[in-house]
């Protein structure tokens, strides 16, 4: 989709955790040509991004912010109750920080931020029509089930937005849809893991299957979209979900992958 800037369209970003940094690099690309999407749709990692963008701030900006959140003890604090393992409050803190009092109402560019009821499964879209805090629906898209705390808006908990759709085109607004998925067909290795200790490759055969089944939902919502969809890949699969120290190298995924589309 060459011709962003004659037409209108929608930005989704994925979730992915760390490797949603590599979204970095697309909006570098995006910046660098004068092109700004009309909408943002955004799942955890891709719906923190996203907000970011949408209040305006440049990648630059958004760069710096990810490498001061790689320094891990600044946000997590670790619970010893509830359902999840890290406390929300130094987190919460960081986004309210960011985006202080804004409402999804109040962003520059249309937002969408994707989480999943809790109690229901269902999923669940904050979009501008929500008197809802920003803030709010990003601890809410980001809500990793039992790693971060479930989130409360309105007597509801909201998880993560993974469960639902990682990948959000079911949610553009636009016929036009400009696609980054972390998760996508370059994010796992076609072997099998050959660790030296079988607990490694116990992990990593449990991370591939979550990216595996990530990556077949998203590719179902894709082969039944009616929209004209431009996917970016990046190559994340040397990476962890939890290389939040990477952020150079995860940003420089997304700078590689998006030559020749933006």
């Amino acid at each position: 989709m060459k011709n962003l800037k004659l037409k209108p369209f929608t930005l989704v970003l994925s979730g992915g955790g760390a490797l949603g940094i590599a979204h970095l690099g697309v909006l570098h690309d995006l910046e660098e040509n004068g092109i700004v999407p009309q909408e943002i749709v955004g799942t955890s990692m891709g719906g923190i991004i996203g907000a970011c963008m949408a209040i305006g701030l440049n990648e630059s900006k958004i760069h710096q912010l990810l490498q001061e959140f790689s320094a891990v003890y600044k946000w997590i604090s670790f619970s010893w109750s509830g359902n999840a393992l890290i406390d929300n409050h130094k987190i919460e803190k960081i986004f309210e920080n960011i985006f202080q009092k804004k409402k999804m109402s109040e962003t520059m560019v249309p937002l969408k931020l994707i989480a999943t009821d809790l109690e229901t499964g269902e999923k669940r879209v904050f979009t501008q029509k929500d008197n809802v805090y920003i803030k709010d629906a990003v601890l809410a898209t980001m809500a990793i089930p039992g790693i971060f705390d479930e989130h409360l808006i309105d007597g509801k908990h909201y998880v993560d937005g993974f469960l639902c759709e990682n990948l959000g085109i079911n949610e553009a607004s636009y016929q036009d849809i400009l696609a980054v998925d972390v998760l996508g067909k370059n994010s796992f290795e076609p072997d099998l893991p050959d660790n030296f200790f079988k607990t490694n490759n116990i992990l990593e055969m449990f991370e591939k299957s979550i990216r595996l089944l990530i990556y077949n939902q998203t590719q179902t919502n894709i082969k039944y979209s009616s929209k004209n969809i431009t996917l970016i890949e990046p190559d994340t699969k040397e990476y962890k979900t939890f290389h939040f120290h990477k952020v150079d190298e995860i940003r420089s995924l997304g700078l590689s992958s998006s030559k020749g589309v933006i």
